[in-house]
């Protein structure tokens, strides 16, 4: 397989996956689109460092979060990208909308490394071993940071109705 297909079929299988990541950690739907593209553009220039790594997918997501601190660093945005204008909803999804909502105001009081830590743990699903690579830190930190954030999670009272849903 040539290289250019490798890191074509790596993007195909990953691109969603790493776009909800993207959201998870603060940006609108079309921000995080920015982001893993211009993430996935880093990796494909270094596609030879990516692919002699260990752990592909936490180098990735490592870029991914690099990628993220340094938009956030470089502007300030205070409009809201939208897919779609509000008034032309096909259905109602007031339910969805309200526990995503919670789930995100949640996730936007626990501070920078925490949030990082929950995100990749719980929706990227790598390893405490990923995790610490991704982000060059020891696996005791990754576990100390999950449990802070955890413990906040728990606490916190706008998640409170969503704690009994499966």
């Amino acid at each position: 397989m040539s290289r250019d297909d490798d890191f074509s079929e790596y993007a195909v299988t990953r691109w969603a996956r790493l776009v909800r990541s993207a959201i998870l950690l603060g940006c609108s739907e079309a921000e995080a689109e920015d982001v893993v593209q211009t993430a996935l553009e880093r990796c494909l220039i270094h596609w030879r460092k990516v692919e002699r790594a260990s752990d592909r997918d936490a180098y990735v997501h490592r870029i991914l979060l690099n990628t993220f601190t340094g938009s956030r660093r470089r502007r300030w945005t205070t409009e809201v990208a939208m897919a779609e204008p509000p008034d032309s909803a096909d259905s109602d999804k007031t339910a969805d909308v309200d526990r995503t909502d919670a789930v995100e105001r949640g996730l936007a009081r626990l501070p920078h490394d925490q949030r990082v830590a929950v995100v990749l743990r719980y929706y990227a699903h790598l390893s405490e071993t990923q995790m610490a690579a991704a982000l060059d830190v020891p696996t005791g930190t990754i576990k100390s940071r999950l449990s802070r954030a955890m413990t906040s999670l728990a606490e916190d009272p706008s998640l409170e109705e969503l704690r009994d849903v499966r």
